[in-house]
């Protein structure tokens, strides 16, 4: 076969190629239930209007005082939400005893799909990440990596309505969940600075359409941190997360970085355990927050590798459990921490870590590929 007819071949092998596992493992674990991953309903089914809601209609209200915003602009607007039940069972906790599963979660992420579609917004953006990686230093695998795990590359932004999911989850938030009333004030909060957006920037609210959780664009920013952390990247005068990949990368970078991203240092350190001294409960009780200097982690039997044992600052350890396999275990850095700001998940922290490295490993070897071709392809006469 010619040498470029292999050539799409090849490259679609190369993208093929995914990131090992990670992690030391257990030597010891309990029981546990497969886990079984929770589904959404693509097609959102609407329900009764918060129209006749007094508990609703009363929150227009200080909405509107609070933000000074139209008293009944915003009634109105919060009267032509609907009741989503799916959403409310979508952040239904899982049944107690159900067991997480790294590699399982891992498999939805760093995936062909996914990382082709990676590969090619890279290609097409590369300057643009680039450039938000000189002015924030916040690398351009960590920003690849969320926006592939959140949205496909604006793939898929969600078809739920932003003002129906923000007001099902701020009036309705099932009363199952161990934190019910934090979550609901807090999507009431979300929910007002979503009609606060839409209001001062005259747009109909029942037009937008996100995430079950109201999450918006590319990148899934919830109205707040739309507010606080989105950025005109394109300088094109306005910020667009919907249709300008370049407003979504700078607004990524600059979330990350007001979150504390520390520069060149890693996200994270392999290690092994001394059985001997191996106090597991104290390490794992401060779960994702870093805590412990590297001697405390070493003294609680942590055996890191030799990048680790010069790491300045504070570690977490990092436990993945694998189902009915042994768990996985890393130590996390600062720049771990920063990623779960996003998402309070070790395990979506790693999967944004793994498909960043994933994309670009790939984008490289296409790179390579296509190099080598240019050479061994004699120019035509």
């Amino acid at each position: 076969m010619p040498l470029l007819a292999l050539r799409p071949l090849l490259a679609l092998l190369l993208i093929a190629i995914t990131a090992l596992p990670i992690g030391a493992e257990a030597k010891k674990h309990p029981h546990h239930p497969k886990h079984k991953a929770k589904t959404v309903a693509s097609t959102p089914v609407p329900g009764p209007s918060y129209a006749q809601r007094s508990d609703a209609m009363q929150a227009a209200d200080e909405i509107a005082q609070q933000r000074d915003l139209d008293p009944a602009w915003v009634r109105q607007a919060i009267g032509q939400a609907r009741y989503i039940q799916g959403i409310a069972q979508a952040v239904t906790p899982p049944a107690v005893g159900v067991a997480k599963n790294w590699q399982l979660y891992r498999s939805r992420f760093i995936e062909p799909k996914r990382i082709r579609a990676g590969v090619a917004f890279w290609q097409l953006h590369r300057d643009t990440l680039l450039r938000a990686q000189a002015q924030t230093g916040v690398p351009v695998d960590i920003v690849l990596g969320i926006i592939g795990v959140e949205t496909i590359y604006g793939q898929q932004m969600g078809t739920y309505r932003v003002l129906d999911a923000l007001a099902t989850l701020a009036f309705d938030f099932p009363q199952s969940h161990p934190r019910a009333g934090a979550r609901s004030q807090y999507f009431k909060g979300e929910l007002a600075q979503f009609l606060s957006m839409m209001q001062r920037g005259d747009i109909d609210p029942t037009l937008w359409r996100g995430s079950y959780a109201g999450a918006l664009g590319l990148p899934q920013f919830m109205p707040s941190s739309w507010h606080k952390h989105a950025v005109d990247f394109d300088a094109d005068g306005k910020v667009d997360l919907f249709t300008s990949p370049g407003d979504a990368i700078g607004s990524v970078a600059n979330y990350l970085a007001a979150f504390g991203w520390q520069p060149g240092q890693p996200t994270h350190f392999a290690l092994s355990f001394d059985s001997t001294r191996l106090d597991l409960p104290t390490l794992l009780a401060p779960d994702i927050l870093p805590t412990f200097s590297v001697a405390d982690v070493q003294a609680k039997g942590v055996v890191l590798e030799a990048a680790a044992q010069s790491h300045p600052g504070k570690l977490a350890l990092i436990e993945l459990q694998n189902g009915d396999a042994p768990p996985s275990y890393l130590a996390g850095t600062e720049n771990f921490y920063v990623i779960t700001r996003y998402n309070w998940s070790s395990y979506y922290a790693m999967a944004v870590i793994e498909l960043g490295q994933a994309v670009l490993k790939a984008a490289k070897q296409l790179d390579a590929a296509t190099t080598q071709d240019a050479v061994l392809v004699p120019a035509r006469p």
